[in-house]
């Protein structure tokens, strides 16, 4: 049997059984998908399927893995709600959107957009991009996905960079003022 029949085969014998798995275990429809979609991708690269002893454990393996993976993005996307939050003193939201209380939080309002505007001036523009639509737009990882084209994992991964960037650049300015 060649290794295109085996991977047919594979997929025939397990998809529904291997979908029905992660979905028991993610939110929605769309998360489970995802997940299988990456599933069968990293079983099409393959090369030695002969050494596999059991493909449909292997399978199993990699959707668990994978699930792994998609909650630890989950924890991780919530953490960015927290880059300053664990700061004593307003939030950085409450700080660039709320109404200042007094001139000295207007100043503190406008030098931190100003600073806020530089450090994201410093981003390469597809990180600077996602930040920006995904913190001051609204916009969910996967929605800005989806209209850029990129798998959720990529748009993930640059937003992790920015806020990385942008958390250790702003904690200077927010512990000096």
């Amino acid at each position: 049997m060649s290794s295109t029949d085996i991977r047919q085969e594979s997929i025939k014998e397990n998809d529904r059984k291997l979908f029905g798995f992660i979905r028991n275990r993610v939110g929605s429809v769309e998360d489970a998908e995802d997940i299988l979609q990456e599933v069968w991708y990293q079983f099409s690269r393959l090369i030695n399927l002969e050494e596999i002893e059991s493909i449909t454990g292997w399978l199993f393996r990699v959707a668990r893995n994978r699930i792994t993976d998609f909650y630890r993005k989950t924890r991780e996307d919530e953490s960015y709600d927290d880059w300053l939050e664990d700061q004593e003193g307003p939030s950085w939201r409450e700080v660039l959107f709320g109404t200042p209380e007094s001139a000295s939080d207007e100043l503190f309002k406008e030098v931190f957009w100003n600073q806020l505007m530089e450090a994201l001036d410093e981003l390469p523009v597809n990180q600077r991009d996602v930040f920006v639509k995904t913190e001051m737009e609204g916009m969910k990882l996967r929605e800005v996905a989806e209209q850029t084209g990129e798998s959720l994992k990529t748009i993930t991964s640059r937003k992790r960079y920015a806020v990385k960037h942008l958390r250790s650049r702003l904690k200077k300015l927010y512990n000096e003022l």
